[in-house]
């Protein structure tokens, strides 16, 4: 291949993969077409991506972006995924898919990217989505005003309710 033809599939990959910060690495050893193309069907429905890359390209690629990425993902043929809405919920299609009788043992997950840095399968598949980071964020803020709003309302409250309570009853005359 000249340089003029792999510097050009570069200029491609990186478009590509310029505003990807998540990722999962995969091993496709044995998958036959049928299932990986009903894969990727399948993934392309929620807005997931798959690619089959050249690692000699794919590691420049990274390099050139600042993305750092184990050396062992770039070992053997790989297969690239990436979209959807958080690594959480990329790595959860993944998980589904690899359950599935015929790509069960061909395929193998050796890497996830999630947010430029390398992390593993299990862990990104606990990691919290944006929106549930956001959500703990606010209920973190919120817990303790909560807390401070009931102790400000709470004796009002219970003067407000005896002096209701009082008003109720009237004024009782003295007694002779």
């Amino acid at each position: 291949m000249s340089k003029q033809v792999k510097q050009m599939q570069m200029d491609v990959l990186k478009g590509t993969f310029k505003d990807v910060r998540d990722a999962v690495f995969m091993s496709s050893n044995g998958v036959d077409a049928i299932s990986e193309n009903t894969m990727r069907l399948a993934l392309r429905k929620k807005n997931i991506r798959m690619q089959m890359v050249k690692n000699s390209l794919m590691r420049r690629v990274f390099a050139d972006m600042g993305v750092t990425v184990p050396d062992a993902v770039w070992a053997g043929p790989t297969v690239v995924a990436w979209g959807g809405d958080s690594v959480k919920g990329l790595s959860k299609e993944i998980e589904t898919h690899l359950k599935t009788d015929k790509i069960k043992d061909k395929l193998k997950v050796k890497s996830v990217l999630a947010d430029g840095a390398s992390t593993t399968f299990e862990l990104a598949l606990k990691m919290p989505t944006r929106l549930e980071a956001i959500g703990e964020i606010v209920a973190m803020a919120m817990g303790p005003a909560s807390q401070i709003a009931g102790c400000l309302v709470g004796p009002a409250g219970a003067v407000a309710s005896q002096i209701a309570t009082i008003g109720e009853k009237g004024v009782e005359a003295p007694a002779a």
